[in-house]
């Protein structure tokens, strides 16, 4: 910021509340958020719009300001539990960013009953001298009912989770099966053995596979067909279930429950490639040459007939043993997956020459009981099936991506964009003080990290170097405007493979059969966009002023509207995200609240200014050590290390050290847990002095505080590296009644 400030100036933006009482201004200019103390908070709320002046710079020269309007006040309904107080009637919000209790008239109270979770809409706005004022709207029911973290999340990120009317009629006068009158105009597939492959739990089949070699040219190669549900035959452009559809923009994976994005006659019946009935399909049909590289490929709608439910673990255990017992329940499909395997190999070969980046990370599901309650966390395993799958599902969407630019048609294009510059610099600082002799280049490629991990894939922080490799990558997002794909090494990307539960591949679908008609595909007019897509257009906004002083050239209509559906899916697939890390946190929260005084030996997977985040190796669940219980002296955190230094005594806490907790508190509301340190009784700051090297207790820890859950930072990047394809795709479908969706960020 400029050191000379414009006292006069104002400026609009969302009120961004925080827990300890003080907030902050989230400017809609993208410029650097405003501090607003506590006093400051006392008139207005979370999510709240408002004009804002800065009046001071604080110590740090962080801008602080003063509210001078409030523009509009959130509509965004307040979940929490009703209390009674001195005969008061109040509610304590679950969100604590909205900072103070919402008091409940007498006759305000409805059916609920003390301690029950409620939904508050705000009668009276807060004032500098007094509290909101609001009446309960719904009663959730007890704190401690199963799912009752679900119905929280969902009205706290606003995920829609009841279909219209409208939707729920169009959908069961939806035909039973496929009719005659479906397949005029389809190529006919029944014959052919197209076979799904996916986890054991999963309930709704949105891709099918299938593989025979074949000469590309005059050398070997493989024809490979890639059928994917033919959603958009019966959701039609602006009908009531495309309106819910867009909507949500996307499924939301919880543990035991799924709110999908289509209601269940579609996702899981008529749209499902269920196995021994016909459906509607539209196949990606490729010729793939031995170099793996895409020689051909034509898209059609189709009619086919799956001819078998596979999962991975079936899958897998064929390949391994073609002679074992699940190779001879599924007898004449084992050519079929052979030639799958095959072709996978020279995909995942093009792969490693294209310099995509591919790390090796743990990934975990949740197991719940039928209670809802978490029986374990356990790692999830990627065999050759998943990787498998994957690879075809992005032939797939590198196909798709290829037609709408060779036909010059708008879409949805997922863009992943290079490291930022200041990121790129946080990461040549980090592998310089690491030793670490690679780096990346200004413009990096994503081989020089591939590379980068393959060089140090055997040292004792491979780990942690990983890790920041990682943290150096942005999030994928929908656009019209293709400028590629960073992480897969792709000039052109889309999703086409999973519409049943995303939005953006059902619009590809219906640009790709416009294309095939010889007509052009026109988006209706869209909805009022909502809070998130605001938050993430400016934020893309900013990054393209940093990126660009130049001023951006006046895109056409039509691509301004491919623009805002881009923004308005990406923004729910954030939503969702946040929701689903919400729901973890707390399910984690709980259930680390079982094993309070347990000990677990840990790895610090973060280093922070304000302490050190421990992932357990038994449970994978983090909490925080807290840096005021890191011993009697002054430490500093050195962002190139990843590390906290004691100024005195030279100890270190570093990313990577492994350590030996105590769980010591856990706080249900704030989503935090908090470990102590487990020592052999001796201050480590007075063993470190006595030690002349002061390097002798790397890693080790003292008791800790308060700190919030932290939900696997890695998955922002390996999500999307993972989910692209269908790895994560697969994965993360799960059944209503099913497992958790594994750690992963989408691509």
């Amino acid at each position: 910021m400029n050191e000379k400030i414009n006292l006069l100036a104002e400026f609009e933006g969302v009120v961004s509340g925080h827990r300890d009482g003080h907030g902050f201004v989230v400017r809609d200019d993208g410029q650097a958020d405003i501090y607003l103390p506590s006093n400051e908070m006392r008139a207005v709320l979370h999510k709240d719009r408002v004009k804002a002046r800065i009046v001071r710079l604080d110590r740090k020269g962080r801008p602080e300001g003063r509210v001078t309007e409030i523009i509009e006040r959130s509509d965004a309904p307040i979940i929490g539990r009703l209390l009674q107080e001195s005969g008061v009637w109040l509610v304590a919000p679950e969100d604590k960013r909205y900072g103070q209790d919402v008091l409940i008239p007498k006759g305000a109270t409805g059916s609920a009953k003390t301690g029950q979770v409620v939904v508050v809409e705000l009668t009276e706005p807060p004032a500098l001298y007094g509290q909101p004022v609001g009446r309960v709207k719904e009663v959730l029911g007890e704190i401690d009912d199963p799912g009752m973290e679900i119905e929280i999340a969902v009205r706290k990120y606003g995920v829609p989770h009841e279909f219209s009317e409208a939707a729920l009629a169009q959908a069961r006068a939806l035909p039973d099966h496929v009719r005659a009158a479906d397949l005029r105009h389809r190529v006919d597939l029944r014959d052919v053995p197209l076979v799904t492959i996916d986890g054991e739990d999963a309930r709704d089949f949105d891709d099918a596979v299938y593989c025979e070699p074949t000469k590309v040219g005059r050398a070997k190669g493989w024809r490979l067909l890639v059928a994917i549900a033919d959603v958009s035959h019966y959701v039609e452009t602006g009908t009531p279930i495309d309106v819910d559809a867009y909507d949500r923009a996307t499924s939301v994976y919880f543990p035991r429950r799924v709110i999908p994005m289509l209601p269940e006659k579609l996702s899981n019946g008529l749209c499902s490639l269920n196995p021994g009935v016909e459906r509607l399909c539209m196949v990606c049909d490729m010729l793939i040459n031995a170099k793996g590289e895409i020689h051909a490929y034509q898209f059609y709608p189709a009619v086919m007939f799956s001819h078998a439910r596979l999962t991975y673990t079936e899958v897998a255990a064929v390949l391994q043993n073609t002679r074992g017992p699940e190779a001879q329940q599924r007898k004449s499909l084992v050519p079929h997956l052979l030639n799958l395997h095959d072709v996978y190999r020279a995909l995942l070969a093009a792969r490693q020459v294209r310099g995509a980046v591919d790390f090796e990370t743990v990934e975990t599901q949740i197991v719940c009981d039928e209670s809802g309650r978490i029986e374990r966390i356990v790692p999830r395993t990627r065999n050759d099936a998943h990787k498998l799958i994957e690879e075809a599902m992005l032939a797939a969407n590198v196909c798709s991506a290829d037609f709408l630019q060779e036909h010059k048609h708008n879409g949805l294009y997922r863009v992943h964009e290079g490291p930022p510059p200041e990121k790129q610099d946080i990461l040549r600082n980090y592998l310089k003080a690491m030793g670490v002799t690679q780096t990346i280049s200004e413009n990096p490629h994503p081989s020089e990290f591939q590379r980068i991990a393959q060089a140090t894939k055997d040292r004792p922080e491979a780990q942690q170097i990983h890790t920041m490799l990682l943290r150096s990558m942005q999030q994928a997002i929908y656009t019209p405007v293709n400028q590629g794909h960073f992480g897969l090494a792709f000039d052109a990307y889309t999703h086409f493979t999973s519409p049943i539960r995303r939005y953006p591949d059902l619009l590809v679908h219906r640009v790709i059969k416009a294309i095939l008609g010889k007509r052009r595909y026109q988006l209706p007019s869209l909805p009022t966009p909502g809070e998130a897509h605001a938050k993430l257009s400016k934020r893309l906004a900013s990054r393209s002023r940093s990126a660009d002083q130049a001023p951006a050239k006046k895109l056409p209509a039509e691509v301004l509207a491919w623009q805002a559906a881009g923004l308005h899916c990406s923004a729910n697939e954030r939503r969702a995200d946040e929701a689903s890390r919400d729901v973890e946190a707390w399910l984690k929260c709980k259930y680390m609240r079982e094993h309070l005084g347990e000990e677990f030996s840990g790895l610090v997977t973060s280093v922070t200014s304000f302490g050190l985040f421990v992932t357990l190796d038994a449970m994978f669940v983090e909490g925080l050590i807290h840096i005021t219980e890191l011993g009697g002296e002054y430490f500093r955190f050195d962002e190139a290390r990843q590390e906290l230094r004691g100024e005195r005594t030279g100890i270190r806490y570093t990313l990577g050290s492994r350590v030996q907790v105590q769980v010591s508190r856990v706080d249900l509301d704030g989503r935090r847990i908090d470990f102590r340190l487990v020592t052999d009784g001796e201050d480590p700051v007075v063993r470190a002095m006595r030690d002349k090297t002061g390097h002798g207790f790397e890693g080790q820890e003292p008791s800790g505080r308060t700190g919030k859950l932290r939900q696997d930072r890695k998955s922002a990047a390996t999500g999307q590296l993972r989910s692209e394809g269908r790895a994560a795709d697969k994965t993360k479908k799960g059944s209503r009644n099913g497992d958790a969706k594994s750690r992963r960020k989408r691509r």
